[in-house]
């Protein structure tokens, strides 16, 4: 039986087993399965790579997204650009790294925004937000990161005004807040501001209607969620796995 899996912990807020079990079944794929492997540290990976002998290869979320690639023999070109990984390839030359949210959250975002190329802002700083302002830069879409401490080439939430929500079209969503079971929580940002000319986009996939998304749409936005984004890469991490050329 070939293993496919995810790591990361904790991982009671991840779809992608059930979207890959649903995807076996309707596709009749017999051979295959999709497990979870909520490791508590990274450093745990190779134990679980020892045990796990029909591994094929595994998506990394949250925490490992970047501490994963000390593990890892090779990267493709867009891991490295982008700093982060979330998709390794199992093969006879070792583990090789590669980054499918960033083609997840494009094909998503076109979907949000069509030809417009709206200047933005990206909530957080870690391995999500690496994808996302990667796709941005490949986009021609200017945008300014906001962490919880301002820094190099960021804001903090406090330096978020109404003003500037008013001259920046699009709010992303690259941190874990509002996701289920802490479903009240969302980043502070002045959410009145926000008008029908806004359009906000959660990586945040459950619960499907985030208090992030829920603000915007009271005050005209239009909203996307992170599932779409899912469906993306996990199509994609579903590819790379079955290329002999990658």
């Amino acid at each position: 039986m070939k293993t496919y899996g995810l790591i990361g912990y904790p991982l009671g807020h991840s779809f992608s087993a059930r979207y890959f079990a649903d995807k076996f079944a309707q596709e009749q794929i017999v051979d295959c399965q999709y497990l979870n492997f909520p490791i508590e540290s990274i450093d745990r990976l190779p134990e679980m790579l020892e045990q796990e002998k029909n591994l094929r290869g595994f998506n990394v979320t949250i925490p490992y997204k970047q501490a994963v690639f000390a593990y890892l023999d090779d990267l493709s070109d867009e891991a490295r650009a982008i700093g982060a990984v979330n998709c390794v390839k199992i093969g006879p030359n070792g583990l090789k790294g590669f980054n499918t949210d960033a083609y997840g959250f494009s094909r998503s975002l076109l979907n949000l925004i069509g030809d417009r190329r709206p200047q933005a802002l990206v909530l957080g700083t870690g391995g999500a937000s690496k994808a996302v302002c990667y796709v941005l830069t490949q986009l021609g879409i200017s945008h300014r990161l906001v962490s919880r401490q301002s820094g190099s080439n960021r804001l903090s939430y406090a330096e978020v005004t109404s003003e500037l929500i008013h001259q920046t079209p699009l709010i992303i969503n690259a941190t874990p807040l509002g996701t289920f079971p802490n479903v009240k929580d969302c980043p502070d940002i002045p959410y009145q501001a926000l008008g029908p000319d806004h359009s906000l986009f959660d990586l945040v996939y459950n619960p499907a209607v985030t208090e992030f998304l829920k603000r915007g749409a009271d005050q005209g936005a239009h909203t996307q969620n992170g599932y779409d984004m899912l469906i993306g890469q996990a199509e994609k991490a579903w590819e790379i796995w079955n290329s002999p050329s990658l």
